[in-house]
């Protein structure tokens, strides 16, 4: 009988037993099976179909076997649960796609046992169309037709593995090994686990980075440590000023074009605001720190004369810029970001001055209280994750009481050693005088009465207890009055300096953000470092220039009124009497 007579006929369904039996790989595999094999016997026609043989049966059981040892593979080569076959095929599915969604369901089919059922004859399946509930799949090609098979499964549930499946050689594998490869996949407990040790690892490797880059700078000198303190302060300056959107979300004047825009020159005023306060502070410092250089030279004597008025008329212009920059739609913005530039040019640009103060009046002023601020920090850390139970405060929810506590006192303890440390080198206790100095120079001053060892009388009951406690004589005890003020700012540094941290905490959680930045690879933005040094900074210069700071006449501050206070003729009398002062003192002047 002829092939196209066979295919005019109404294909009919076979039995579930026959597509658990006849599961194959390819569409194309066995078109090529087709033109090879295809011979008089398999032909179908109008009355009857040739059920497969059991050599056709073998071959497909084989392939299918092929293709689930490759996914296996694949599965465990990739770590994932994606691989897995038990996806059946929807309704909608084309033909071009039959093989693979008869392969995708023949995986869980194919069970232990020798032989296959037998199909019933096509005449006595019912001839309705299927439930919907139970969709057919375009079956697989034998010797070029097209078995329409049903399938009792729901398109929306899987298919379940049976108990025993054959793997490439033959051999049983039992579905809980199965289903173990299947599900094979990263751990979220350990990639989490992971992740937080990649993140510990970065954050350490940083630290030990920014410690060796700290003290290299401190070594090569004091410009260097000016250059760091005001890289810094650019750094949290942008960050700050970063966070305030000038996007127009509601126009106040009702122009709807202006919505979603910026104001161009925005970005420019923050920055001009930037340079000319930084213009004025740092020239303030120069000018007083170096006097001795500005008002003997001739060309700079012009710019620190009128210094003050040349900063004030950069401010106007900028004023006067701000100004002629308000457009309609956007005057709630432009103004708020005026406030909030401003805002953070008093607490951080003016903050970084005066720790350029600190550094300027002796390294250690500056060295010493940052070390304090960064070893409360470490200590409040060790002691809050061996001890800490009590919450501190709301803003810092990892801060306990018990941490805050140790920190205070290991804090007070580590002052007084590192302090007593440092102060025995010039380097670090004298003025600034040559800004060419390092730590291999050698640095000669009168030190600050407070470097100045002492010794105290013991009181004369203690002196005899202390001198049996310990079996010799004591009746003095040696200290430095530097060494009572490092108490001072250990306790600041413990009890004050930290409630930056926590403003900084209150800030980010007003914007909902978790760090300022990304300038430090595993600690976040540059303020999230520096929020409690700023704080630190203004005490240490207000209580050094309160308290410690001694008050003397100086070569700089003599020339400094001779040349703002005195006339050019004023000046030469001055010059004729101080020449023939110094020749009565047997001094000749050339």
């Amino acid at each position: 009988m002829s092939r196209s007579s066979g295919i005019t006929a109404n294909p009919p369904f076979v039995s579930r037993s026959a597509f658990d039996a006849l599961t194959v790989e390819d569409v194309e595999d066995f078109e090529d099976e087709q033109q090879q094999e295809e011979t008089p016997e398999t032909q179908v026609t109008s009355t009857e179909h040739t059920k497969p043989s059991k050599s056709q049966i073998k071959k497909a059981q084989k392939q299918a076997r092929t293709e689930r040892r490759k996914q296996l593979k694949a599965s465990s080569k990739a770590g994932t649960a994606n691989s897995s076959p038990r996806h059946t095929p929807s309704l909608e599915e084309s033909i071009t796609r039959t093989a693979d969604a008869a392969a995708d369901v023949s995986l869980h089919t194919i069970y232990t046992t020798s032989e296959p059922k037998s199909t019933a004859e096509p005449q006595q399946e019912p001839a309705a169309e299927p439930e919907p509930s139970e969709p057919s799949l375009p079956g697989p090609v034998i010797n070029g037709d097209i078995q329409h098979l049903n399938i009792a499964e729901n398109n929306s549930t899987p298919h379940p593995l049976p108990s025993k499946l054959l793997d490439g050689e033959g051999q049983s594998v039992s579905k809980p090994d199965v289903e173990q490869a299947l599900k094979s996949g990263p751990d979220p407990q350990e990639v989490e686990r992971t992740k937080t040790r990649q993140s510990i690892l970065t954050r350490t490797l940083w630290t030990f980075i920014m410690i060796g880059g700290f003290v290299a700078l401190l070594l090569m000198g004091h410009v260097y440590m000016i250059m760091l303190a005001m890289l810094c302060q650019t750094i949290v300056y942008r960050e700050v000023t970063a966070l305030f959107s000038l996007t127009s979300h509601a126009p106040d004047s009702g122009e709807v074009e202006n919505k979603g825009k910026k104001d161009p020159w925005s970005k420019t005023l923050n920055w001009y605001f930037f340079a000319v306060t930084n213009y004025f502070l740092y020239g303030e410092s120069i000018i007083y720190y170096f006097k001795h250089v500005i008002f003997s030279d001739g060309q700079l004597l012009p710019f620190a004369t009128n210094h003050r008025i040349i900063s004030f008329t950069l401010y106007t212009i900028g004023f006067v810029g701000f100004v002629m920059s308000l457009r309609r739609g956007f005057l709630k913005q432009q103004f708020g970001l005026f406030c909030w530039v401003h805002m953070s040019l008093l607490l951080i640009v003016v903050s970084g001055h005066f720790i350029v103060n600190n550094i300027l009046e002796g390294m250690i002023w500056f060295w010493v209280p940052a070390s304090l601020v960064i070893c409360n920090d470490i200590f409040a850390y060790v002691w809050g994750m061996t001890v800490g139970r009590t919450p501190l405060i709301k803003l810092s929810p990892k801060k306990t009481v018990e941490g805050f506590v140790g920190a205070f006192w290991s804090t007070l303890l580590f002052s007084v050693l590192w302090g007593s440390y440092f102060m025995r080198f010039n380097y670090m206790i004298c003025p600034v005088h040559d800004l060419g100095v390092s730590a291999w120079s050698n640095v000669q001053c009168t030190p600050n009465p407070v470097f100045v060892w002492k010794v105290w009388q013991i009181w004369s009951p203690l002196r005899v207890f202390l001198s049996r406690l310990l079996g010799k004589s004591v009746t003095v005890i040696p200290y430095a009055p530097y060494q009572l003020h490092l108490l001072v700012f250990a306790v600041f540094a413990s009890l004050v300096a930290p409630f930056g941290g926590f403003f900084a905490s209150g800030f980010k959680r007003a914007f909902n953000i978790k760090d300022f930045g990304h300038s430090i690879p595993g600690h976040g933005g540059m303020t999230d470092r520096m929020d409690c040094q700023f704080l630190m900074g203004v005490f240490t210069y207000v209580y050094y220039s309160s308290l410690i700071r001694e008050h003397h006449v100086s070569v700089g501050s003599i020339l400094q009124m001779i040349v703002s206070g005195l006339t050019v003729n004023e000046q030469l009398e001055l010059l004729k009497d101080l020449r023939k002062y110094m020749e009565g003192q047997g001094i000749t002047i050339i």
